[in-house]
């Protein structure tokens, strides 16, 4: 069986969580204990997401004047490898008999999508709402709520292709775990002579995990956060926690597109798609996702919706 499990959330970092990396080695290390229960009775593949480090790379590129500031596509790279690496080692020291690999991974997205001009995905650190808007006036950027915080938000595409699909076929083929899709992926346009090249985003990570688990005929797509299930009329007092849903009525609901809407639309798709199932909830009770236990379900199994 394979699963497409793709991270978030508390994963990498806490919300709020000063951006150390000794915090995300730690943070890290309880995610490699997570996934390392679920790697041992199935092959998993990991993509995860890098609002929060793709952003610090670009506060500390911006800060040496006497370059031009790298590119978001650069910078995506470099926090592919980044968290990879730390992924990597964690879940290889849980897994000492198994091959894990990091794979630097290239998406194609249309130069001509409409995001580019609706940025839409946060990156980077938190902040009241008075930093946020003074970053705003100082840098240009676009700001977006996130919670009861504040962060940069930047163009994020549809993906389109996964350039390295035959790569990561080949490595599963080969028992390996395979960390790919790293941040959403490394945004490129592909050009009229074929070519690639590196364009300003951040693609959202579940919609790349959805299509990646799409290409590889997943039996299952994860997407894992820091929240236990999806809910119904969120943060209001007729909150309601849900159990399993269908595709159809969650397209009927309206959810945040900064941080839950994504992942609605990832697992919806892959649904639809392939008539699979998805799950969102919590990275630490992944093995009682998988049994229906706890988080959300998305399924065509059901018409309509069952609480807990």
């Amino acid at each position: 069986m394979l699963i497409v499990v793709a991270l978030g959330g508390n994963a990498l970092l806490e919300r709020g969580q000063p951006m150390e990396a000794e915090n995300q080695r730690k943070n890290v290390a309880k995610t490699a204990k997570a996934l390392g229960e679920l790697a041992r009775d199935y092959q998993i593949v990991i993509c995860h997401g890098n609002g929060p480090q793709v952003g610090l790379l670009a506060l500390q590129n911006d800060a040496y004047k006497k370059v031009t500031p790298y590119p978001l596509d650069v910078l995506g790279a470099e926090s592919q490898g980044m968290i990879g690496y730390m992924i990597q080692q964690e879940l290889g020291n849980q897994l000492p008999n198994k091959s894990v690999v990091t794979l630097l991974t290239q998406v194609v997205v249309d130069q001509d999508d409409p995001a580019f001009g609706d940025p839409s995905k946060p990156i980077g650190p938190v902040y009241s709402k008075e930093e946020a808007e003074k970053l705003s006036r100082e840098r240009g950027w676009k700001i977006a709520p996130d919670g009861k915080y504040f962060r940069r938000v930047v163009p994020s595409p549809q993906p389109q292709d996964i350039v390295e699909l035959p790569t990561i076929r080949s490595l599963l083929a080969q028992g390996a775990i395979t960390i790919c899709g790293g941040g959403g992926g490394i945004p490129v346009i592909r050009k009229r002579d074929n070519t690639l090249e590196g364009i300003e985003a951040v693609i959202d990570k579940d919609n790349t995990a959805s299509l990646i688990a799409e290409k590889l005929n997943a039996d299952m797509l994860l997407i894992l956060t820091d929240v236990s299930t999806v809910c119904e009329n969120f943060g209001k007092p007729n909150e309601r926690k849900i159990k399993k849903i269908s595709p159809k009525v969650l397209a009927e609901m309206s959810f945040a597109r900064g941080s839950m809407g994504p992942k609605i639309t990832a697992s919806s798709r892959f649904v639809r798609h392939t008539h699979e199932k998805a799950a969102i909830g919590n990275l630490f009770e992944v093995l009682d996702m998988l049994r229906g236990k706890a988080g959300t379900m998305i399924t065509e199994e059901i018409d309509g919706i069952e609480y807990y």
